[in-house]
C-alpha cells in the first residue's frame, strides 16, 4: 500500500507547508539578525570593542543562516546551529554586561545604595536588560526552522 502525502485542503502538501514555514523562519531570522545591526548602529552601540560583539554576532548570524535558506544541507545546518549556539552564548554575555552597566552607573549616582538597590538597578536601568535577547530570538528562530529536518534525520 503506497502512502498518500497529507493536504491541508488546498492541495498542499504537508511537506511543502514545512518548507515553507521552515523558509518564513529562516527569513525572519535574517530580518532580526539585521534589525539588530542597524538599530546597535543607530543607537551608537560603538563605543568600545565589547560594544562590537553584538554586531558581529548578528552578521556571523546572518551568514551562518544564509547557505541554510539557499540551499539546506546536512553540513549547512550542523555549521548554522553551531553558530546559534555562539549567538546564544554572546547574548548572555551581553545581559551579563548590561546588568553589570547598570549597577555601576547606580554605584556612581549613589554610592551608598544596598545591595537590593543595586540588584534592583541592575536590572531596569539604563542598559535594557532585554536589549540582547533579539540576537538569541533570532537564533533560536534559526535553530527552530532546522528543527528535525529532512537531511539531518536518518531514514
Amino acid at each position: 500500500m503506497t502512502s498518500v502525502p497529507k493536504t491541508n485542503g488546498s492541495n498542499t502538501t504537508s511537506a511543502e507547508v514545512l518548507k515553507q514555514l521552515r523558509k518564513f523562519l529562516l527569513l525572519l531570522a535574517i530580518l532580526l539578525f539585521a534589525g539588530a545591526v542597524v538599530e546597535l548602529w543607530l543607537v551608537g552601540h560603538t563605543e568600545d570593542w565589547l560594544q562590537l560583539i553584538p554586531f558581529v554576532l548578528a552578521i556571523v548570524g546572518i551568514l551562518a543562516v544564509f547557505p541554510v535558506l539557499a540551499r539546506p544541507g546536512k553540513t549547512a545546518i550542523q555549521v548554522m546551529r553551531i553558530w546559534m549556539a555562539i549567538v546564544l552564548l554572546g547574548t548572555l554575555f551581553g545581559v551579563y554586561q548590561h546588568i553589570a552597566g547598570n549597577i555601576a552607573f547606580e554605584r556612581e549616582v549613589d554610592p551608598k545604595a544596598t545591595t537590593s538597590q543595586l540588584a534592583w538597578q541592575g536590572l531596569g536601568g539604563g542598559n535594557p536588560l532585554l536589549a540582547p535577547g533579539i540576537l538569541a530570538i533570532a537564533a533560536l528562530l534559526a535553530w527552530a526552522a532546522t528543527y528535525r529536518h529532512e537531511v539531518t534525520t536518518n531514514g
